[in-house]
């Protein structure tokens, strides 16, 4: 039995599962109140890796587009699906810069662009091709998540959101709500802007359907050896599920359909479609990654690996990976590694030498900066270890910044930030409660290029804020000491 065909099923077994009443969380697609706000404080206090991000948010897509006004139907096929996805990444854009500077300027900036696509009807595609549903996807989970930031804004009308939501149901729902039968990265993304409107119309309908869109495709899509020889079927392969998957040489855990198609390119957007969808979940209570845990991080780790060895480890008959390298790795790492403690060494690599320091412009296509609104977060029951100790209580020697970019004048060795500039030049190195209490630092110098710290006995585990002054760049980093 093809999986496409178990749909109603799985969305029967789901359904009863999710509350009936649910309560919707604002916001809550890709973009969580406890990640937004902690971002926001980063932001005020200058911190590396957000400025940066949001800087180039700011340069790139931070402007007012010409609104479109008057489009009523995105040839998927012709330029107004371009400019749909232009326009959806400005709205995107605009959504968090108002909500991490409070500037009203960009909140009337992404409502005026929501507001002018309100009156899209439809998006049309030319009979036998499925480009429609895959623009759906791409402008959806943007739109999408946009829409719900802006809930937030009190200068959205009422009427005015009433008329964003009708234009979801009418344009975006029917297109969505058929699961493209070509590649899996576009069903993926079909099913992350599905929930993403689901969640701003708050549609429990859309949102279950949504859970069972995963169902379906994510065991067709990554594989684990537990799965069998071969991974299940599902339509769309015609009947020959190793062809579909580009005919792999090794059937190896985390193995994508698409990682032999074109050596990870094309998996890195399947990665992010459903990883989106499953963070979506998560905000509204409904933790599916769990459920999907050991293949997800099966599949960020074998492509972590292959991403920074350039070798696609004999996946395939071509071993050379891709040199596309998008931004599109740091919802998954902040779940797993972060709020649930799961070791992810391949990844964390891939993040810190290549995906923050190379990646293709942050907002390519719908994958956007996710650096800016998931690195490093610190949430208060826990999360990443920034500063980690070993030895006595009274030494910590090394500063583990957990794959944080640290930008011009340092840079990562492992678990050690170094610090390129003479000792001389080294003028202040302080660390502070998170009420701005500071704790003496006993010794602070550099030894061989790298920063050392020790710190009193009385230095207790806790989150603090530790700022280097090299010259008169000072740059202030978030840490937990651990160890006391």
């Amino acid at each position: 039995m093809r999986l496409q065909s178990i749909l109603l099923t799985s969305l029967l077994v789901f359904a009863s599962s999710v509350s009936a009443a649910r309560t919707w969380i604002h916001p809550g697609t890709l973009d969580g109140k406890a990640e937004l706000d902690y971002v926001k404080t980063q932001v005020a206090l200058k911190a590396a890796p957000y400025m940066f991000e949001m800087q180039t948010i700011k340069y790139n897509e931070g402007g007012l587009a010409t609104a479109p006004g008057g489009v009523t139907t995105i040839d998927a096929n012709g330029g107004t699906a371009d400019l749909a996805k232009g326009e959806g990444r400005r709205a995107y854009g605009n959504a968090l810069l108002w909500y991490l500077t409070d500037s009203v300027v960009y909140a009337e900036r992404a409502i005026a662009i929501l507001n002018s696509w309100s009156g899209l009807q439809s998006i049309t595609a030319i009979p036998g091709n499925q480009q429609n549903l895959l623009v759906a996807g791409w402008v959806g989970s943007l739109f999408g998540p946009a829409a719900d930031i802006m809930l937030g804004y009190p200068g959205w009308a009422a009427a005015d959101i009433a008329k964003v939501r009708a234009m979801f149901e009418r344009a975006f729902y029917p297109v969505l709500k058929t699961a493209s039968t070509w590649n899996g990265n576009v069903d993926l993304h079909q099913t992350s802007a599905l929930m993403a409107i689901a969640v701003f119309n708050e549609n429990e309908a859309w949102f279950n359907e949504g859970i069972a869109r995963l169902a379906v495709r994510v065991p067709a899509y990554f594989y684990l050896k537990s799965d069998g020889a071969l991974p299940p079927s599902i339509a769309g392969d015609n009947g020959s599920v190793t062809a579909f998957w580009s005919n792999p040489t090794q059937w190896l855990d985390g193995l994508t359909q698409e990682t032999c198609r074109d050596n990870n390119h094309h998996a890195q957007f399947g990665m992010s479609g459903a990883l989106g969808a499953m963070e979506t979940a998560w905000h509204q209570g409904v933790d599916v990654y769990t459920t999907y845990q050991t293949r997800m991080v099966a599949v960020m780790e074998l492509m972590g690996l292959q991403g920074t060895s350039g070798s696609m480890q004999g996946a395939c008959t071509n071993n050379q990976t891709t040199s596309d390298v998008y931004d599109t790795w740091e919802i998954g790492y902040n779940h797993y590694k972060t709020r649930k403690g799961v070791n992810m060494p391949n990844t964390l690599a891939m993040l810190t030498t290549k995906v923050r320091l190379y990646a293709s412009n942050p907002g390519s296509w719908n994958i956007f900066y996710e650096t800016l609104t998931h690195a490093n977060i610190v949430y208060a029951n826990g999360g990443d270890t920034l500063i980690s100790g070993g030895g006595t209580p009274s030494s910590i020697k090394a500063i583990a910044l957990n794959g944080m970019q640290v930008p011009w004048n340092m840079s990562l060795q492992g678990e050690t930030l170094v610090l390129n500039a003479a000792p001389g030049e080294l003028t202040k190195v302080s660390i502070t409660d998170l009420l701005g209490n500071q704790r003496k630092v006993l010794f602070a110098g550099l030894a061989s290029g790298s920063l050392s710290l020790a710190f009193g006995n009385g230095m207790p585990s806790g989150r603090y804020i530790l700022t280097v002054q090299v010259g008169h760049q000072a740059r202030q980093l978030p840490v937990s000491v651990l160890g006391h």
